[in-house]
């Protein structure tokens, strides 16, 4: 079945496209990969060129782990069991590509909002309770990184409550450990009391 190899390969090749850049580009604002933090994140452009440039920043890279995540659900149904852990993989291809894009010698962004919208289309209750967590965590820290750290750190806690598939657990699981490790130097940052606040 061709279907699933197709569809991993789109989603790679969707999450390797930069829509941090593409918003620079349309508010013609400087490149976001060699300003400000140097990462092609919503955080990032919100700093560089305001609110509306974070929320259209983050709107596409949701939508990058969205779309693949839906469209492999309605079509891989015909998988049957295996269709969880395929949707999964297809799922992770676009985290991993907006992460390592094959565009940029894989180089990429931090996979938060990639993964959110992954989360928001395979377990909305999910993806609901982390948003409250982040918008609570960003109020009282004033730090994007901090909220981020700890919606990632609470990722498996949130999809095994709110999700039955194991699959969707352990998919949960690697983006978390993915997230984590692409702040790690905003923890240590942290950590120092060094990371920029709103």
């Amino acid at each position: 079945m061709l279907t699933f190899p197709a569809l991993a390969l789109a989603a790679y090749l969707l999450g390797s496209v930069p829509a941090g850049l593409v918003v620079a580009r349309l508010f013609h604002g400087p490149d976001p990969r060699t300003a400000g933090s140097g990462n092609p994140g919503a955080a990032n452009l919100f700093r560089l060129l305001g609110p509306r440039a974070g929320a259209l920043t983050l709107a596409g890279d949701a939508l990058k782990g969205a779309l693949p995540a839906l469209l492999a659900w309605h079509w891989l149904a015909p998988l049957g069991p295996w269709r969880e852990a395929a949707v999964s993989a297809v799922a992770a291809a676009a985290v991993l590509g907006h992460i390592y894009p094959v565009y940029f010698k894989f180089q990429g962004g931090k996979g938060v909002a990639t993964a959110f919208g992954v989360v928001a289309a395979l377990a909305p209750w999910a993806a609901l309770n982390l948003v409250v967590v982040y918008l609570a965590a960003l109020a009282q820290t004033r730090v994007f990184s901090a909220a981020a750290l700890m919606c990632a750190w609470l990722l498996p806690v949130a999809v095994g409550l709110f999700s039955d598939s194991k699959a969707f657990l352990l998919l949960a699981g690697v983006l978390s450990g993915l997230i984590l490790v692409r702040h790690r130097e905003n923890l240590e940052r942290l950590l120092q009391g060094a990371e920029p606040r709103i």
